[in-house]
């Protein structure tokens, strides 16, 4: 077997792996046993996919100059779907700081995720694709949040699960964006058109934000009531 079909089927079986591991933390009790072995294997399978997914489509485009954006698109969601799950890990691990995190590592994949959402919707711009450039957004909105978020010090005092459903639903859109791409053809359906591609972040950043409202007022301070004293009849 080559090196290249030997990654393709590690890709493959990575991308199968974390597919399906996807769904059960989102439903899982936060924090819970099951919620925090399901999320590792994910995370494992997403570090996986993003290293063969980003060997595979770097071969596509340095030697299949006709395919090169749609190779550049799963460069990007490789990227993408990696360093969102490593930002998810890293703000759990980080969760205690009181200062800015200057980490080299994890600013390093913050400015890559923004770097490169910024090329794709470059290339999408040049050779006329809106269905990149689209994209790129999520890319360029996330790279700049996370290294924003790591820049600063904490601004709440529970930033981190915050951003580690951001992260985690980031690199969730991005795996059920690249499923329906590439398997849209057994629907009868053009993969690269821009409903599929913006689908999944329209549904997962809808959601999310139906997510941190309800967090929001469940970790809100708990006022005191104060019960005033009648003064005393003279």
């Amino acid at each position: 077997m080559s090196f290249y079909a030997l990654t393709r089927t590690l890709h493959i079986t990575a991308g199968v792996i974390g597919f399906t591991a996807l769904w059960l933390p989102l439903v899982a009790r936060k924090g819970g046993a099951l919620h925090k072995r399901v999320g590792w294997v994910y995370v494992a399978a997403m570090a996986a996919v993003s290293i063969t997914g980003f060997l595979l489509s770097g071969w596509r485009f340095l030697h299949e100059p006709e395919e090169r954006s749609a190779a550049l698109f799963f460069i990007y969601i490789s990227v993408l779907s990696g360093t969102s799950a490593s930002m998810g890990v890293r703000v759990l691990r980080t969760r205690s700081r009181t200062t800015a995190h200057r980490n080299p590592y994890d600013l390093g994949m913050s400015a890559l995720t923004l770097v490169l959402g910024l090329f794709t919707a470059a290339w999408g711009l040049a050779v006329s694709m809106p269905l990149l450039w689209g994209f790129s957004l999520v890319g360029i909105v996330l790279g700049a949040s996370s290294l924003r978020y790591w820049l600063r010090p904490p601004q709440t005092r529970m930033h981190w699960w915050f951003e580690h459903m951001g992260a985690m639903v980031g690199s969730g859109i991005a795996t059920l964006t690249a499923v329906l791409v590439v398997n849209a053809r057994h629907l009868g359906i053009d993969g690269m058109q821009l409903a599929v591609f913006l689908g999944p972040t329209v549904v997962g950043v809808t959601g999310l934000k139906l997510w941190e409202r309800y967090y929001l007022k469940k970790f809100a301070p708990t006022s005191r009531v104060t019960v005033a004293t009648a003064p005393a009849t003279p």
